[in-house]
């Protein structure tokens, strides 16, 4: 019995983990497909000219109510929650098959440059899309700032 020898590959053992796993979920959930997301990272552009930077933020089905902005001792961070619509749909009798939306809570912080004014942040949320603009400055303002989302 001549048998070639078998390569390892760590991609094989991690797919088969995965099966494994899968299986297992699948016979203690009774079938149904497990989500194993909770948080989420929304996706930012961030843009510079002459006067601001803009910091784009993508955070659709997300309530205006749900966005924090601050900025805090040269640091720009955005949080919330994204709340998913499985949690109200019990209430309304929805039953859901499959859900592969991402939510949860959520915070980026990004460092400043040293030449933004701290002060004159400002944030606007239209569309399930955050805009916020960071002036430049000659003279930096150190301290804790709470933006109002309007």
């Amino acid at each position: 019995m001549n048998k070639e020898p078998t390569t390892w590959s760590p991609f094989r053992e991690l797919a088969d983990l995965q099966n494994r796993l899968t299986s297992l979920f699948d016979r203690h959930l009774g079938g149904t497909e497990l989500a194993l997301k909770s948080d989420w990272t929304p996706a930012v552009d961030i843009a510079e000219d002459d006067v601001a930077y803009t910091i784009t933020a993508d955070l659709p089905d997300v309530k205006k109510e749900d966005v924090d902005v601050s900025v805090d001792n040269g640091v720009l961070t955005l949080s919330g929650e994204k709340r998913h619509e499985s949690q109200s749909g019990e209430e309304s009798g929805k039953k859901f098959h499959r859900i592969e939306r991402s939510f949860g809570r959520y915070i980026r912080t990004f460092r400043l440059p040293d030449e933004v004014d701290a002060a004159q942040v400002t944030a606007v949320f239209k569309d399930g899309v955050l805009k916020v603009t960071l002036p430049k400055s000659t003279e930096p303002k150190p301290g804790k700032v709470a933006v109002a989302v309007s």
